[in-house]
């Protein structure tokens, strides 16, 4: 239901988008965003877009990192800018309905050399 794209390996300083499609509207969901998990620690949010288009994000990330949504596309991307090494993980995308599971997609591997 939600597919995660745009990983890779990049160097510090450089930038990259991913992206999130889902299978259905994007505005069924009251709340879509980013969690990343490094190794050995514990999954964090990084940021999250309300359906009335309210944003949220990990103070580690703000200013550097944005996220957005295309409803005629059904997909939400998270632009990351000036890329750290610290922000090596897995990203996740997640969608939530209320009273409804959350939807992960599969993840995607960010790697920031140094």
């Amino acid at each position: 239901q939600l597919q995660a794209s745009g990983g890779g390996l990049v160097q510090a300083g450089g930038s990259l988008r991913l992206s999130c499609a889902a299978s259905g509207t994007i505005f069924s969901f009251n709340v879509m965003g980013w969690y990343r998990q490094a190794p050995g620690k514990q999954r964090e949010v990084v940021a999250r877009i309300g359906s009335g288009g309210g944003l949220e994000y990990a103070g580690i990330v703000k200013g550097r990192f944005t996220i957005s949504r295309d409803g005629a596309k059904n997909t939400v991307y998270l632009q990351m800018n000036s890329l750290r090494p610290e922000d090596t993980a897995v990203y996740y995308c997640f969608a939530v309905r209320l009273g409804r599971p959350t939807l992960w997609g599969q993840g995607t591997l960010v790697t920031v050399s140094s």
